[in-house]
């Protein structure tokens, strides 16, 4: 068992505020579960209104399987244009 977790530090350029924030925030997040068999949360700077660290899970028997999904999930969330990537950090961890 192989579980994938990807972590992007994120600039959102439009929120006004932190409830704006949390609006684009859980849009991304729903698009993000609808198109890909992923877990994923805000797990960093929720006091930031323009800044936001997503995290996402997946899991599956080989890394062949996994890495493929977390690479067209990072290039799903950039593709909106609204955001600029601060980082990106991926782990595999084998059971």
């Amino acid at each position: 068992m192989v579980i994938g977790v990807l972590q992007l530090d994120l600039r959102l350029h439009a929120p006004q505020n932190l409830k704006e924030k949390r609006g684009m925030v859980r849009k991304l997040l729903s698009r993000c579960r609808n198109h890909f068999p992923v877990s994923c949360a805000e797990v960093g700077h929720q006091d930031l209104w323009q800044r936001t660290l997503l995290g996402f899970a997946v899991v599956s028997s080989a890394e062949q399987v996994v890495a493929p999904i977390l690479e067209r999930l990072e290039a799903e969330v950039l593709s909106g244009g609204e955001l600029d990537l601060i980082g990106a950090e991926v782990e595999y961890i084998h059971y």
